[in-house]
């Protein structure tokens, strides 16, 4: 069974985003999704200094998990044997979509030391990147670069094939673009991937983060069952070159009457 490691918003658990885990899941997908020291259910204080390094510490949470699958999975008896170690994917939506991208090849300056950070893993052969922040520099709001002084990915290393999903209202307060920022990841990576276009998604697209979610702005449960089948679709195909679910989902979305989305592709 092919893995997703699943990366979850600022302040989410490993509990959110079932409308979206739960629907790959159910298209044969082994879901992992650890908890973040951001999470608001761990309530760390303002004044631990490990905030300031949580943009690594996620990453390298995702790292810790392929280094120790084997104990991970020990803890789902029925699970032993039936993984494959070759087709590991890596999701994330908001913050986790940066976390996420990380290990699909995005590096991020080290706001202290001013070294690259490189975290891109072998491991993983496919990503989906949903709403993820896009570059920063003059792009970000001042107040957006003064808290977030690691906001400057460079996307071009990322090479590892991706699947980049946005919101076409989804315009964040911390770019003074509009939410073509979050297809950043897209239009700026060297390697090859598609772009998925939600029309009328704002950042929640549909209702991913949680079953009764305050986060949702926009609820929309038949958007989120199309994100569910697309996102599955193109990492079956991603993970097995073999399997033709990726281009036979596209057509069927571009062929309806009124589409709920638009997928690009290089």
């Amino acid at each position: 069974m092919p893995v997703i490691l699943f990366s979850h918003g600022n302040g989410s658990s490993a509990d959110a985003y079932g409308p979206l885990v739960h629907g790959w899941a159910a298209q044969g997908f082994v879901v992992i999704q650890p908890t973040h020291l951001d999470s608001r259910t761990l309530g760390l204080a303002s004044t631990d200094p490990r905030r300031s390094l949580l943009w690594r510490l996620r990453a390298e949470d995702l790292l810790g998990i392929l280094d120790q699958l084997d104990q991970v999975m020990a803890a789902v008896p029925h699970l032993q044997g039936r993984l494959d170690p070759q087709r590991i994917a890596v999701a994330g939506h908001s913050w986790g979509a940066q976390t996420a991208g990380m290990l699909l090849g995005a590096q991020l300056p080290d706001p202290v030391s001013g070294q690259t950070v490189n975290l891109a893993d072998a491991r993983i052969r496919a990503g989906v990147l949903l709403a993820a922040p896009g570059r920063g520099g003059a792009d970000l709001t001042p107040a957006t670069a003064a808290q977030f002084p690691f906001l400057h990915p460079d996307f071009a290393p990322m090479t590892t094939p991706t699947l980049v999903v946005v919101g076409d209202r989804d315009v964040s307060r911390m770019t003074t673009r509009g939410y073509d920022w979050r297809a950043d990841a897209y239009a700026l990576s060297s390697g090859p991937g598609c772009l998925l276009t939600l029309f009328g998604a704002e950042h929640s697209l549909g209702g991913i983060p949680g079953y009764e979610s305050r986060e949702t702005t926009d609820e929309h449960p038949a958007r989120v069952a199309l994100l569910q089948h697309l996102t599955g679709a193109y990492l079956r195909s991603a993970l097995y070159p073999e399997d033709p679910a990726w281009p036979r989902a596209c057509a069927a979305l571009h062929a309806e009457a009124e589409p709920l989305g638009r997928v690009d592709c290089r």
